[in-house]
């Protein structure tokens, strides 16, 4: 009888806990802050017109403001304050980042760049042929201003995919610098990039 009612006990628990784990996450931030937030990785001639996707009450990722342009801004994932991170790119880009979003949810997180390398040889993605940029602007949601969007500690990175290239063709390094030089990163597969990033004392501005 005692082992039933541990056993009880024991599954009671844990179906709490996943209970639990299923409740709407806490404190995610209201729709217009995400969109402040989100757009400010974009140089400003994008911002205004840009489709915003962040996060629903319950933590979806859903489309929070339509565009007219041809960018997409990608609000902070608030699972991730210390890494507040938002981004702003082509539409050209988005079937490559919506597929390692789903990766990511998958649980295939390392594996996701093989697998996407390989769906685009088989022709099953998507992958701009042309040089494309991406924008990307992050600090720590404890340096946020509520009302601006900005975060004190912020830094910028932008990224220039480049389908296959080679860094000595280009006459870049391919290893990173403190500098705030280009370089470029992954060459020779599908996302060679060239990664530019400010220095830390780099003033990021609006």
């Amino acid at each position: 009888m005692y082992v039933k009612l541990l056993l009880a006990g024991i599954l009671s628990f844990f179906s709490l806990s996943n209970y639990a784990q299923e409740d709407p996450p806490q404190h995610i931030l209201p729709g217009e802050l995400q969109i402040k937030i989100a757009v400010t990785a974009a140089p400003e001639a994008f911002r205004e017109n840009a489709t915003v996707l962040g996060y629903d009450p319950q933590g979806e990722l859903i489309e929070l403001r339509k565009g007219s342009n041809d960018y997409i801004c990608l609000a902070p994932d608030y699972r991730r304050p210390q890494y507040f991170a938002s981004y702003c790119y082509p539409k050209s880009l988005e079937p490559m980042m919506k597929r390692g979003r789903e990766l990511i949810a998958e649980g295939k997180r390392r594996d996701r760049d093989k697998i996407r390398a390989r769906e685009i040889e088989e022709g099953k993605l998507s992958f701009p042929k042309q040089p494309t940029t991406l924008y990307g602007y992050w600090g720590t949601l404890d340096s946020l201003n509520r009302e601006t969007g900005e975060m004190a500690d912020a830094k910028r990175r932008y990224v220039i995919y480049i389908p296959f290239a080679k860094a000595e063709d280009l006459g870049l390094s391919n290893k990173p610098n403190n500098l705030g030089m280009p370089w470029l990163m992954d060459e020779g597969t599908y996302k060679a990039h060239i990664m530019i990033t400010p220095p830390m004392d780099h003033k990021h501005g609006r």
